[in-house]
């Protein structure tokens, strides 16, 4: 059985680290550089970084900070924001990045998902959906959550998959920041649908969650933000936790 892995996101605003719940109401978390140098001595198993207003704010993401980040730590780290082109992935896996994430970018032209992974390998192209569960039906948003689209989560994660991305980071809008728990229905049902790993996102609040997550659903990877970010939850005494539940982490 493949080990599970342990992912902090940095979600960035103005060259911050925020945090906020059900994708507003945004506070202020910290120093990216500095809480990223944290996760490593903490044993994380990879870092995301996502610039949350480059897409509405229409700009390119903060290429510099990524080089700065980059230059701190030795484990994968994939950013996200603002990216619509292969030369937005050049010039971020430039700077130092392992994997690029691309959301609103993908939906809107999808064939951009196949341009990125034929140029620099499924691998590191990373899908990220944000879903929504209303009306009896999990939806794809975009542009920060705030557009829905006719897209249904699954269907999309299966094309995306076909298109060649190497991974599904799956965010449910209806759990993040709540710290209820993950999305464990939609995020199995993803899971089961693709052949590629399935990263977690949204409601983690308690360790409990994680070992759920992982013995409910095919998640290769769990991410989580503020219980990370204020402490609530040490890397370190997650891991030892999850070992004792006998779920395999790094």
């Amino acid at each position: 059985m493949l080990k599970k892995r342990i992912i902090p996101c940095l979600d960035i605003k103005d060259g911050r680290t925020v945090k906020g719940i059900n994708f507003i109401d945004i506070r202020d978390a910290g120093d990216p550089i500095e809480l990223a140098k944290k996760y490593v001595t903490e044993g994380a198993d990879e870092l995301v970084f996502l610039d949350i207003t480059a897409t509405i704010e229409k700009r390119k993401t903060l290429v510099e900070l990524v080089r700065k980040i980059a230059k701190e730590i030795n484990i994968p780290f994939t950013v996200g924001g603002g990216i619509n082109s292969v030369e937005d992935v050049s010039a971020i896996i430039n700077a130092g990045a392992d994997k690029v994430s691309i959301n609103s970018s993908a939906v809107k032209r999808p064939e951009l998902i196949s341009e990125v992974a034929s140029q620099y390998g499924s691998q590191c192209m990373v899908v990220a959906i944000d879903t929504k569960f209303e009306n009896g039906e999990w939806m794809v948003y975009v542009s920060g959550g705030k557009i829905p689209t006719s897209l249904k989560t699954v269907s999309w994660a299966k094309q995306a998959e076909t298109l060649g991305a190497g991974e599904i980071l799956l965010t449910s809008m209806n759990n993040d920041g709540t710290k209820n728990g993950f999305a464990i229905d939609i995020t199995n049902e993803v899971s089961q649908a693709v052949n590629i790993p399935v990263i977690a996102s949204g409601g983690a609040g308690a360790k409990e969650h994680f070992k759920e997550i992982f013995q409910r659903s095919k998640a290769s990877g769990a991410l989580a933000a503020s219980v990370f970010h204020f402490g609530e939850i040490p890397i370190p005494e997650l891991k030892n936790y999850l070992k004792t539940q006998n779920i395999p982490v790094r």
